[in-house]
C-alpha cells in the first residue's frame, strides 16, 4: 500500500516558529517572554507543489517538487514511485484523494501499462483516510516551519533534506498509536486531574 498526494501550492516565504523571544532590556519586575515578531511576507519569490508517496508499513517517505499540478506532472511522478515502491511486489493499492488529476485518462493508461498498480479512491471529506497526512504535517514542521526562504530551490532543497533526515529515522506508521502524554487508564477507573 502507498499513499499519494500533493502538498501545496508552496511559496517561497518566511514560516512562522514557536520561538520566544525576550526583550533586550528587562524591566523590573522582568516580564514574561514574548512571541517572536516577524515581518509581512507576501512570498512572491517563486512557489510550487510537493507530490509525495508514503508506505505507512515501513515508514519511507517519497516527495518530489513540480512546478505545477498537471495531469503530465502526476503521470512522471507515478513512473517515479512506480520504480520507487517495492519491486517484488505482486499489487501496490495506491491510496488517493478525488482530486481530478488523479481521475485523469492518462492516470488510467498508466494504470493498464502497470497492471500491478490499482487506484483506491477515498470517500469525499475524508482526507484523515490518506495515511500521508499526518506525514504532511511533520514534513513542514521538519523543513519549512520557523525558517525563510528566498528562492524555491531553497524550499525544495529543505525538503530534500528533510525527507533524507525522516527516512534515515522513519518507523512504521501504527494507526491510532496512543499519544506519549496520556497517562494509560486502567478499566472502570476515572483519571483525576494532577493536582498543584
Amino acid at each position: 500500500m502507498i499513499c499519494l498526494d500533493q502538498m501545496g501550492p508552496e511559496s517561497a516565504k518566511s514560516f512562522p516558529g514557536q520561538a520566544l523571544v525576550r526583550p533586550a532590556a528587562v524591566p523590573e519586575p522582568p516580564a514574561p517572554a514574548e512571541r517572536a515578531r516577524q515581518e509581512i511576507d507576501d512570498g512572491r519569490r517563486g512557489k510550487g507543489y510537493i507530490f509525495g508517496a508514503f508506505r505507512p508499513a515501513t515508514g519511507e517517505a517519497f516527495p518530489q517538487p513540480y512546478a505545477r499540478r498537471t495531469i503530465a506532472h502526476w503521470v512522471e511522478f507515478l513512473e517515479r514511485v512506480d520504480a520507487w515502491g517495492p519491486q517484488e511486489a505482486e499489487a501496490i493499492y495506491a491510496i488517493l484523494d478525488n482530486l481530478n488529476v488523479h481521475r485523469a485518462t492518462d492516470v488510467l493508461l498508466f494504470s493498464l501499462a502497470h497492471p500491478r498498480w490499482e487506484c483506491v479512491f477515498q470517500p469525499i471529506y475524508a482526507a484523515y483516510l490518506n495515511l500521508i497526512e499526518p506525514w504532511w504535517k511533520v514534513l513542514r514542521s521538519l523543513a519549512l516551519q520557523g525558517r525563510r526562504f528566498e528562492t524555491w530551490e531553497q524550499v525544495c532543497q529543505a525538503i530534500e533534506a528533510a525527507t533524507v533526515y525522516w527516512n534515515a529515522h522513519r518507523h512504521p506508521y501504527i494507526w491510532g498509536r496512543r499519544r506519549r502524554h496520556r497517562s494509560r487508564r486502567q478499566a472502570g477507573i476515572a483519571v483525576l486531574p494532577k493536582a498543584a
